[in-house]
């Protein structure tokens, strides 16, 4: 095996090695050896027999894990708590423009003249995603506070509404994020360790081993960084919907007046399980613009984001956190499929009628939309139902 293979087969052990933590039915003192051997011969197998379809696998996986923390943020608030938030895309945009303006510097000389933005600190990256995450919880609690009075389709409207607003917000004012011309040239976290000089307080020792690396590679590091978050939010949420805290938010999802009653106090449950789950969503937003390096208003449809991360979490299961991960590999596994589909049908389809052929993109709407139907007749709890146990002492 090349050095360059054996360099990104280890980069791949930490994703593998996570995956197999999540599927292994062994007691924690067994999985962690188990995990962390399973991982190691999964990754450097892919990279013996499969080295042609490495990088399309950690580009994926990367997106896949983006719309997997959207997916749990989502969980927070519609699985735990019942709020029927429409408005993902919104602090989805927040959490992006947040990191991008916290990580990159302000522009000087000629490039002031075309690009505007609010502030530039050249922060590192953990510090990005801390602010996206505070900033995102801001926003979101200045709009539960009025929002949360409404109910189901009402809440719904209003979310989806309020996402709009935010996007048509960094479209137009252009002195916040460079209005509607892109904001570029963020930074990526550890880039400097692909590039050549590369980091200057990095050991000469391990500079030469990673010299076979190029810039192109970046994205296999990128993938163990995006885990890394995806699993720490996962650790949390599981610890939250476990603890008192948990059982009370589900107890005023399913009854909230006997919740009441019990001297919960049930307005302010409502708001944390809502800005919990817009700080999640806003920490998707920070892994996905250092990602991209270039982003701008059009990234955050509200009904593309909405729409694709419901679908996950319905599939998956809500109310169950490792459901809401499993949805959003398979849909975005299913998404990425119906491109190389559309792609393969506009060449017959362009011989039969032009016209139709340039409108294939919806026929990636439809696929998705028929996988939703089939999703509410036939497992309408999806592939992971909750789990719903008081107490480990009551069966």
């Amino acid at each position: 095996m090349s050095p360059i293979l054996t360099l990104k087969a280890v980069f791949l052990i930490i994703p593998f090695m996570f995956l197999a933590f999540a599927v292994l039915p062994l007691r924690w003192l067994w999985r962690i050896p188990a995990g962390a051997a399973l991982g190691v011969a999964v990754a450097f197998a892919l990279a013996a027999f499969f080295p042609g379809g490495m990088d399309y696998i950690v580009s994926f996986s990367i997106m896949a894990s983006i719309y997997a923390v959207l997916s749990l943020g989502l969980n927070s608030q519609w699985g735990y708590a019942g709020h029927l938030d429409f408005g993902i895309a919104g602090f989805f945009a927040v959490g992006a423009f947040t990191t991008a303006l916290f990580v990159t510097a302000v522009p000087s000389g000629l490039m002031a003249q075309y690009a505007h933005q609010a502030f530039g600190l050249h922060a590192p990256f953990l510090i990005g995603l801390i602010a996206a995450g505070v900033v995102s919880g801001l926003v979101g609690y200045l709009i539960a506070l009025p929002v949360l009075r409404l109910r189901t389709d009402f809440l719904a409207i209003a979310t989806l509404g309020i996402a709009e607003i935010i996007r048509l917000i960094f479209q137009n004012e252009r002195w916040l994020a460079n209005g509607p011309q892109p904001l570029s040239g963020i930074p990526q976290p550890l880039s400097c360790l692909f590039e050549h000089p590369g980091c200057a307080w990095l050991p000469q020792s391990l500079a030469s081993l990673l010299e076979p690396l190029t810039p192109r590679d970046y994205s296999y590091l990128y993938l163990d960084i995006t885990i890394l978050v995806l699993a720490a939010i996962y650790l949390v949420l599981e610890i939250a919907v476990r603890s008192p805290w948990g059982r009370a938010l589900r107890a005023v999802r399913d009854e909230e007046q006997s919740a009441a009653m019990n001297g919960k106090n049930v307005t302010s449950l409502r708001i944390q399980s809502f800005v919990l789950g817009a700080v999640i969503m806003g920490m998707g937003g920070a892994l996905y613009a250092p990602y991209m390096v270039t982003i701008d208003y059009s990234h955050f449809e509200p009904l593309f984001a909405t729409f694709l991360v419901w679908v996950m979490l319905m599939l998956g299961g809500s109310g169950n956190n490792k459901g809401a991960i499993l949805g959003a590999f398979v849909i975005w596994g299913v998404w990425s499929g119906t491109g190389f589909l559309t792609d393969s049908l506009q060449v017959a389809l362009s011989s039969i009628a032009p016209q139709i052929a340039s409108r294939t993109a919806f026929l990636r709407w439809m696929l998705v939309g028929l996988l939703l139907a089939g999703i509410v007749l036939y497992r309408p709890e999806g592939i992971f139902k909750e789990r719903k146990i008081v107490s480990r002492f009551l069966k």
